[in-house]
């Protein structure tokens, strides 16, 4: 079983190497496939050497910034693999985890798989008010999904490649996440919660996402479940 991880980049000079090399040091068949949104900060000089040093990495250029949304579509339309698990390119997420979030698939009982940083995993305390943003637009896209999520906003996504099939991606920026969550809902896929760590950055360390994000994030998931 192949595992094809879809991590989108933008100005992470910082960290590409790294998280880079934590993926490629999980033991499981798999291709890395990264897709620099436009980086400025040097980003894209370090993905020309990481592709020349690694067979199973294949990365992919935007000519302009789009967004998380758009890098995921670039991503998703050239994977080989049986299951996608996105990644994103900071050090947030610990891709050693990767064998319990794929167990759910592997085993039979899931399409999909979140994974949850509110299910009782290790995290770094932070933000107050990002975590209530976060709890109103899970509890949000829950009444209008009917499901049971704990973490809507997580970055750890996994599912079959099939799951793609049937499904259009339209956001450009960080309104993937209610609408992947709308769109499998809708579909009836077998989805499944794992708790996960998370080492939470501060803007001084490159955090992107802001409150307007959030707001933004409420009009995608009353989008995504009434009119699209």
């Amino acid at each position: 079983m192949k595992i094809s991880v879809v991590i989108p980049v933008y100005n992470e000079v910082q960290t590409i190497k790294e998280i880079v090399a934590r993926v490629q040091g999980v033991e499981l068949e798999k291709e890395i496939i990264v897709v620099d949104d436009y980086s400025t900060d040097g980003t894209r000089e370090h993905l020309r050497e990481i592709n020349q040093l690694h067979e199973n990495v294949k990365v992919l250029y935007h000519d302009h910034n789009q967004g998380k949304g758009a890098a995921l579509r670039t991503g998703f339309a050239a994977i080989t693999g049986d299951i996608v698990i996105i990644q994103d390119a900071d050090l947030e997420y610990d891709p050693s985890e990767y064998p319990r979030l794929l167990a759910p698939i592997v085993d039979g009982r899931a399409d999909v798989v979140y994974g949850s940083r509110f299910l009782g995993g290790p995290h770094r305390v932070l933000f107050f008010w990002h975590y209530v943003g976060n709890k109103f637009v899970t509890l949000l896209s829950n009444m209008l999904t009917n499901l049971n999520l704990t973490d809507m906003e997580t970055c750890y996504k996994v599912f079959k490649k099939e799951v793609l099939h049937g499904i259009k991606v339209k956001s450009n920026r960080f309104g993937f996440e209610p609408e992947f969550t709308a769109k499998i809902a809708k579909k009836g896929f077998r989805i499944y919660e794992t708790p996960i760590s998370y080492s939470g950055r501060t803007y001084a360390e490159g955090k992107k996402i802001g409150w307007k994000d959030g707001v933004k994030a409420i009009f995608a998931i009353l989008w995504f479940r009434f009119l699209d």
